[in-house]
């Protein structure tokens, strides 16, 4: 897949879409990922992962391997949640809106849904740490993933 890079510029500070999974989360699902394909430009305060991209980076366009997690820029999802489908390995920490791509996510086969009610996010400058004002979704696809979200005892999985 060629994909268009989702940001032209570089990342030179936090944008409205910097907020960072917490730990509580990664502790809960007790795997180790291969990538974290949306970081923010100093790497994952939190992801327990091998390798990581940041804008920079461009993970949208990169080359994904093993189960990645992502956690994508909530300013424009669709892209990240079909490169995520078509990669098939991961679990995705998305929110739970109406839209086409959560239909997608929701249609497809293969995928798992534990509903968050509520996560308190995570940011470099602690003014705007705090809740998002709308439910997320941690989607998982394959194995090791689906395992994880089920074993996790965060919530009961779709």
């Amino acid at each position: 897949m060629n994909q268009e890079p989702l940001f032209k510029m570089q990342q030179s500070g936090l944008t409205t879409d910097d907020y960072y999974t917490p730990k509580w989360i990664f502790d809960a699902l007790k795997i180790e990922f291969e990538i974290d394909v949306a970081c923010p430009p100093d790497g994952p305060p939190n992801t327990p992962c091998r390798r990581y991209y940041t804008q920079l980076d461009d993970g949208l366009s990169s080359p994904w391997t093993g189960t990645v997690f992502m956690n994508p820029p909530y300013s424009k999802p669709a892209p990240w949640v079909q490169k995520f489908l078509e990669h098939g390995d991961g679990i995705a920490l998305l929110p739970y809106a109406k839209s086409k791509w959560l239909q997608t996510l929701w249609d497809h086969n293969e995928t798992r849904l534990l509903y968050v009610y509520s996560i308190k996010f995570e940011r470099a400058d602690t003014k705007l740490n705090g809740s998002i004002p709308f439910p997320l979704g941690l989607w998982g696809i394959g194995d090791t993933a689906i395992n994880a979200l089920l074993n996790c005892g965060l919530g009961r999985v779709r």
